[in-house]
């Protein structure tokens, strides 16, 4: 009897003791995370707003999670190229995105076999940050503000034109926002990416553009490109001499907007790590002064206000997209 009392109590400890070890291990499987580099996508060409914010922010969220978070470029389609890799990626936190309005709000739009669903494919972390859009001319556009550009479209309907980063991306969306309330027709010819839509503005292919205002500064600088008003509720810190579009006389308010994203069925504890990395980075002083030299405002926000924030754009783009028949 006793030796039976004896085994039943071996075999209890040895039970409780493997219980012990995997809550343990489990426990240090939590706190690992990230035990490797986390990639981070940007859905966009290098040298765009997209590619220059996703750096500054990675940059961030390393420096505060103590590992390395290395940027992927990947191009094509407004975004939707680089978004569908993230949507289909394992949700274990080593694969997030730093998206925007196109691929987000946009291009689901547009595009009725989207391969992805931005709101049940991917979960929000957080926003990141926002950048005014600027109008932008060729300096040989004879035109000095707005009113005069709309002066010059609505003279000559369809012989004027506009570049973009791609059909669906938010700087092509921000000119078709402007058509139908100016009441113009101007021609979209879409580039691969707003990189080399702004190197077809220099050279005179396309009259005008709508872009983020961090790539566009150094043109600005060196009087390649005339700006002529700039998209937010409020002027530009960057070039406060610039109106804004609604001060120009255009009920017009538009800016990018920026925010981490992961795959649909990543670990709540992992997102909640990630979200609160991310304000902890953006509330630094140094990732501050970063987004400060692109021009671009930081912007904190929980998982859920994001998704509230996708879902009112996505609202809002079907309307400009079905006023203006775009397919």
């Amino acid at each position: 009897m006793i030796k039976k009392t004896c085994g039943r109590l071996r075999g209890r400890t040895l039970a409780a003791l493997t219980l012990a070890v995997m809550a343990t291990a489990a426990a240090h499987g939590q706190q690992a995370y990230p035990s490797k580099p986390i990639r981070m996508i940007a859905p966009s060409s290098a040298g765009g707003p997209v590619d220059l914010i996703s750096r500054v922010i990675a940059q961030g969220l390393g420096e505060a999670l103590g590992q390395q978070v290395v940027v992927e470029n990947r191009v094509g389609a407004a975004g939707l190229i680089g978004t569908e890799l993230v949507s289909k990626a394992p949700p274990d936190g080593y694969t997030i995105l730093l998206g925007f309005s196109g691929p987000l709000a946009i291009v689901p739009n547009l595009v009725a076999a989207t391969p992805y669903d931005p709101l049940k494919d991917l979960v929000p972390v957080s926003e990141v940050a926002a950048a005014a859009y600027v109008l932008l001319v060729h300096p040989s556009v004879p035109a000095k503000s707005v009113k005069e550009l709309m002066a010059l479209a609505k003279a000559q309907p369809g012989k004027m034109n506009f570049g973009s980063g791609g059909n669906g991306t938010g700087i092509h969306m921000a000119s078709e926002l402007l058509q139908q309330i100016a009441g113009v027709k101007i021609v979209h010819v879409p580039y691969k990416g707003a990189a080399p839509a702004m190197t077809g503005l220099m050279a005179g292919e396309v009259d005008m553009m709508f872009n983020a205002l961090p790539p566009t500064m150094p043109y600005l600088k060196s009087n390649r490109l005339r700006p002529l008003a700039t998209g937010g509720a409020k002027r530009a810190p960057l070039v406060p001499y610039l109106p804004t579009l609604r001060e120009s006389g255009y009920d017009f308010e538009m800016s990018g907007w920026y925010g981490v994203l992961a795959p649909r069925g990543t670990p709540p504890a992992i997102v909640t790590r990630l979200n609160s990395e991310l304000i902890r980075a953006l509330g630094t002083a140094e990732t501050k002064e970063r987004l400060t030299r692109l021009a671009v405002d930081g912007v904190g926000s929980t998982p859920d206000a994001f998704g509230q924030h996708m879902r009112a754009e996505l609202a809002r783009w079907a309307k400009v997209i079905a006023a203006a028949g775009l397919k």
